[in-house]
């Protein structure tokens, strides 16, 4: 094997341990590998450690929105606001039930989207709000509920990038009025593929069920066959995993915890970085990776050629992120850049560097004095938040 690839220190890496190992284990000696009791033992595991009392288990973020939007009857002819600024997974379900993404800028600190320009984007064909936790960071709930209740819409959250952060009090993905976590790399709880849809209402978590599979026993329901199925249901070995993770979720965030200490510690000696943002209604942040803001002195090309100096260091480093405005999609439905200010300024400059509970002190420290010494290289200087 080629010794760089030994030793590349890798931007995500997930946290397995013999308990997941044994309860895939059990699962490939049982008797069901497709919609079996697995699925439904992580479905109430996770809406019991969140607070919420519905959870839906599905193959992908993507897909769970596509249910969730499916079963909100929001289609063509509808407008969901959102971020040109996420986990764009989530947020491509609106295009494909054939309704309008209005993309609204972001607030800079935060990176989620700013309720003062989601607000003036809201018009009468508009059905409701997606908002992120961006990279971990808790979206400005409080203000974005009060918008939502304002204009009669649907608040939908996505959690995926902030498992175990807490806002006001409350575990993110408690906000809205329906949840998704994706639980794919590098999200904390992995499992691989799959996410969790997750909700108070009880005739929308039933509906995105039904949408989700037809189970053996609905085969003759008029009810249920008058809606037809999307085969999106997670995987048992995927649950299994998940169950797992999540009985080990306070230790996996722990260890990340730490890792977050160790960069924080050794920016320290990185002059102009300052540390990560963190909002006063904020309770609690676990970040899905750990980024960095590189100053006006930056340009895109410049951060990207950064990530090609990382690489050839062997530390797999990447952009964060290329917004769905600057997306060829959706450069067809009229945006451009310079629409969205604040997007750009940090899409432009952001850097994600490896993070996850298996780096060590030294590791961490390597990438810093390696990123250090690569934005010097670069003729820019030093980097700042």
């Amino acid at each position: 094997m080629d010794a760089e690839l030994v030793d590349l220190i890798t931007l995500s890496d997930p946290d397995m341990s013999p308990s997941e190992l044994e309860q895939v284990v059990l699962t490939l000696r049982s008797s069901q590998l497709s919609s079996g009791a697995m699925v439904e033992t992580f479905e109430q595991a996770f809406a019991a450690w969140l607070g919420r009392p519905h959870a839906v288990a599905v193959n992908s973020g993507t897909l769970g929105l596509v249910l969730v939007l499916r079963a909100l009857e929001i289609g063509p002819g509808d407008e969901v606001i959102t971020s040109g600024y996420a986990w764009h997974q989530i947020a491509h379900a609106i295009t494909l039930v054939g309704a309008t993404p209005v993309i609204a800028d972001i607030d800079y600190w935060s990176h989620s989207v700013d309720p003062v320009q989601a607000a003036a984007r809201i018009g009468p064909r508009t059905r409701a709000i997606l908002a992120t936790n961006v990279n971990g960071h808790p979206a400005p709930w409080r203000a974005l509920r009060e918008l939502a209740d304002r204009h009669d819409l649907i608040l939908i959250e996505d959690s995926t990038e902030a498992i175990g952060s807490r806002y006001l009090g409350q575990p993110v993905g408690t906000f809205g009025d329906v949840a998704l976590f994706d639980f794919s790399q590098p999200s904390a709880l992995c499992c691989g593929q799959g996410a969790m849809v997750v909700t108070h209402s009880s005739r929308l978590a039933s509906e995105v069920a039904y949408l989700r599979e037809r189970k053996a026993r609905d085969r003759g329901s008029v009810s249920v066959g008058s809606r037809v199925p999307w085969g999106a249901i997670m995987g048992e070995l995927d649950a299994a995993v998940g169950v797992a993770q999540l009985q080990r979720i306070d230790g996996i965030l722990a260890r990340r915890k730490q890792v977050e200490t160790w960069y924080h510690t050794e920016m320290q000696s990185f002059e102009g970085i300052k540390p990560p943002y963190i909002a006063d209604e904020v309770d609690e942040v676990h970040w899905m990776s750990y980024k960095v803001h590189l100053g006006k002195r930056f340009t895109a090309s410049a951060r990207n050629q950064i990530i090609e100096d990382m690489d050839s260091h062997a530390v797999e480093t990447a952009s964060w992120c290329l917004p769905l405005h600057q997306q060829f999609h959706y450069q067809q439905l009229g945006y451009r850049r310079t629409q969205f200010p604040n997007t750009e300024r940090i899409a432009d400059r952001s850097l994600a560097l490896p993070f996850h509970a298996h780096l060590g002190q030294d590791e961490v420290r390597f990438i810093v004095k390696t990123l250090k010494d690569t934005s010097v290289n670069v003729g820019a200087g030093a980097a700042i938040y």
